[in-house]
C-alpha cells in the first residue's frame, strides 16, 4: 500500500491542533520531517517524498542521489542531492546539498520521484567529481542501459559552457559499459593515464574445448598479460582455493597474471603504470 503523506497544512484545514496531536498520538499519523505527516512508517523512497514536499516547485534529485534510482550509484554518499532552478530561494535543511539548474532541465520520474535526466546526470557527475571517480560512473552508467555513449556525447555539447565539463569530454571515450566494479574502472584510468595501451575489460579465457572457463577484470589478450584488482571477497578462504586454483589454471594456459589491491590503486599508481609497463615489454 502506498504511503500517504501530507503537508501540515492541508491537515489543519480538516483538523484542529488538538486532534492533530491526539492522532500522532496514536499513531494514526507520523511525523515524517517538520511539517510533512504520513499515514504508516515510511521507507527511503518515502523519506525523499516527504522533502520533496518541503521544496520549492521545479526541485528534483540529482547527482549522487539521482545517479542510484537511474541504476548507476557508484559513488557513496549519504546526502540527498537535489537540483533547484536559480531564480528560488536556496533552502537550509539538514543533509540537503542544493545545486543550481544552469540548464533547462525537465525530469524524469522514477517510482513517484522527480529525478534529472540519465544522461544529465552523468555528465554532470563527470565533470565534477574527481578524475578517478568520474569514469566509475560513466562506466556503470552505460553498464546499466539507461544511457549510450551518443547520449553522453551529446550531453557534454551541451555542458560545454559550464565548470568541469573539460573532464567529462575526455572521460566519455574512454567509458565502456563491459566494467564491473568502480576499482576495475579506476584501475584501467590509471592505465590510460600512464600512456599505455587500453586493457579490454572482462576478458573470457576458453579451454582446449572452446568452452568459457574464467573472466579476467582486464586484460591484454594478445599478449595474454591478465591485471586483476584484489579486494575484501578475496579473503574469505573458499574464495582463496578458488583463486589459486583459477591462478595456476591460468598460467598454465600462458597468461601472466598481474594483481593490485587498494594500497596500490589510491597510494601507487605510478607502481600500477611501471608494472604493467614492463610486463608489456
Amino acid at each position: 500500500m502506498t504511503t500517504q503523506l501530507w503537508r501540515v497544512e492541508s491537515l489543519m484545514r480538516t483538523l484542529s491542533a488538538r486532534r492533530l496531536r491526539t492522532r500522532v498520538g496514536r499513531d494514526e499519523l507520523r511525523r515524517v520531517r517538520r511539517g510533512v505527516y504520513a499515514d504508516q512508517p515510511c521507507d527511503d523512497e518515502d523519506e525523499l517524498r516527504a522533502l520533496l514536499l518541503c521544496l520549492p516547485e521545479g526541485a528534483m534529485l540529482a547527482r549522487q542521489t539521482a545517479a542510484r534510482r537511474h541504476g548507476f550509484g557508484v559513488l557513496r554518499d549519504d546526502l540527498v542531492h537535489v537540483q533547484l532552478p536559480s531564480t528560488v530561494p536556496k533552502p537550509r535543511l539538514p543533509g540537503l546539498v542544493v545545486h543550481r539548474s544552469v540548464l533547462p532541465t525537465r525530469p524524469v520520474v522514477i517510482r513517484g520521484l522527480p529525478c534529472v535526466p540519465a544522461a544529465r546526470c552523468a555528465v554532470d557527475l563527470a565533470r565534477t567529481t574527481r578524475r578517478l571517480d568520474a569514469l566509475p560512473v560513466l562506466d556503470c552508467a552505460l553498464r546499466s542501459g539507461v544511457v549510450t555513449r551518443d547520449d553522453l556525447s551529446a550531453e557534454v555539447v551541451v555542458h560545454r559552457a559550464l565548470r568541469g565539463v573539460r573532464q567529462a569530454r575526455e572521460l566519455v571515450p574512454l567509458a565502456d559499459g563491459r566494467a564491473e566494479c568502480r576499482q576495475e574502472s579506476q584501475l584501467r584510468l590509471v592505465l590510460l593515464d600512464g600512456r599505455l595501451p587500453p586493457p579490454e575489460p572482462q576478458v573470457w579465457v576458453h579451454d582446449e574445448y572452446g568452452f568459457a572457463r574464467h573472466r579476467i577484470d582486464l586484460g591484454y589478450r594478445e599478449r595474454r598479460i591478465g591485471i586483476e584488482y584484489d579486494g575484501l571477497s578475496h579473503l574469505d578462504r573458499d574464495a582463496l582455493r578458488y583463486d589459486r586454483d583459477r591462478v595456476n589454471w591460468l598460467d598454465a594456459q600462458g597468461w601472466r597474471m598481474r594483481y593490485f589491491t587498494d594500497r596500490d590503486l589510491y597510494r601507487r599508481p605510478t607502481h600500477i603504470v611501471a608494472t604493467i609497463r614492463a610486463a608489456l615489454s
